[in-house]
């Protein structure tokens, strides 16, 4: 787009039930939503905004910018509205572009069949107006068209992220089973913790939540780690806009003096992993990591902070019968050796849960990959505390 200041409006998607805490990073960023469904939130602004929105949402996947709205009853009526849309304002004649889509209409049997009509259209209007078309394939790492169609109201958007955001760009080694970088941020902003106190993570595998949570008390957004987005393939792109941006998220980096989080692992595969993640997310000097049972982890007696499990829970990894035992373990672990603080455990296998031998406060929603998850909120009286309220 040739003015990066025309407003739209702009759909920020995320995973499933994750919507909550993006809505709550929008709002930081002094962001009005219009409206918050289960998998994203909406809002007005420009691509301008959307700039601003990639370089610092955790949380999100995509953030798309709506270009036009339209009926198409099938493919014929969807590539004549969009043959005669000005497509050379968006994509450079010697770029490159692809499409991704999300289709619902009697008449598709093949979301891939919406997409070739789209580019198409595209590559059609080009012809017809330069003699000249732009290059297409699969590859999302530079202009991005998206298409959303349910029955007959269909709609364009700009993609301007391309590959998602959800994928934080320090796990070069993602271990077995990891959480998805945006679910781990979202976990933490449902917790209590204050990014300050300690944060202990035993079972750490890969060192996601654990280096999540330092890049949240330290304020460094994920976009100090990407250096590529598919708004940067615009027509109109200046770089000046992304670097105005970048500069301004240096600038908030709040290096935190005493900050104390202790990640450990049976595995030292595991901890030698996360070590090499945390020094590409650059908070290594944040993070205390140790090879060990998690009994035997370290907790200090003054901490106050809290205390997060990501067990396996049986549908990917392990044998259910031997992590009842585990889990029970970890129940007895957090009511003996973790009193004051709050423990919270994510799990995908609300039976095993059963097992922890403790009542939650809360049982917070979350999905990952198609698992229904929770993540179990249990404050751990300490021993003054007990004695108080008896």
């Amino acid at each position: 787009m040739s003015d990066f200041k025309i407003a739209s409006r702009i759909i920020i998607t995320c995973s499933n039930r994750l919507s909550p805490y993006l809505q709550m990073e929008v709002a930081e960023l002094g962001f009005k939503p219009e409206r918050v469904f289960k998998t994203g939130v909406e809002l007005k602004g420009t691509l301008q905004d959307c700039i601003r929105l990639n370089l610092n949402l955790r949380c999100a996947s995509q953030i798309l910018f709506s270009l036009k709205e339209f009926n198409a009853g099938n493919a014929d009526d969807l590539y004549k509205t969009l043959i005669d849309f000005s497509w050379e304002e968006v994509i450079a004649v010697d770029g490159y572009f692809s499409i991704s889509s999300n289709v619902s209409n009697d008449t598709i049997n093949n979301s891939l069949f919406a997409n070739v009509k789209v580019k198409d259209a595209i590559v059609d209007r080009f012809r017809n107006k330069t003699g000249e078309r732009p290059d297409s394939g699969p590859m999302l790492d530079k202009t991005v068209i998206h298409l959303y169609w349910k029955e007959s109201l269909a709609e364009v958007f700009i993609d301007t992220t391309g590959e998602t955001l959800s994928k934080h760009g320090y796990r070069k080694i993602p271990g077995k089973a990891p959480m998805l970088e945006s679910l781990a941020a979202a976990t933490l902003l449902a917790t209590k913790w204050d990014r300050k106190s300690v944060f202990i993570n035993p079972m750490c595998g890969s060192g996601t939540v654990a280096i999540e949570a330092a890049l949240l008390a330290t304020n460094r957004k994920p976009g100090l780690l990407r250096f590529n987005y598919a708004f940067m393939h615009l027509v109109g792109y200046n770089e000046k806009m992304y670097m105005d941006e970048f500069t301004k998220l240096e600038k908030q980096v709040a290096e935190v003096d005493g900050l104390k989080i202790i990640a450990t692992d049976i595995s030292e595969d595991a901890v030698n992993i996360s070590k090499v993640n945390a020094g590409i997310a650059g908070v290594e000097e944040y993070i205390e990591f140790a090879v060990c049972d998690f009994e035997e982890t370290n907790i200090p007696e003054d901490g106050n902070g809290i205390v997060y499990f990501n067990p396996e829970y049986g549908d990917r990894l392990g044998v259910e019968a031997e992590l009842e035992i585990t889990y029970k373990r970890l129940g007895d672990f957090l009511k003996k050796k973790c009193k004051g603080y709050f423990g919270y455990i994510f799990t995908g296998n609300l039976e095993l849960a059963k097992k922890i031998g403790l009542k939650p406060n809360r049982r917070i929603e979350f999905y990952t990959s198609k698992i229904d998850c929770r993540l179990l909120e249990y404050e751990l009286y300490s021993g003054s505390r007990e004695k108080r309220e008896s």
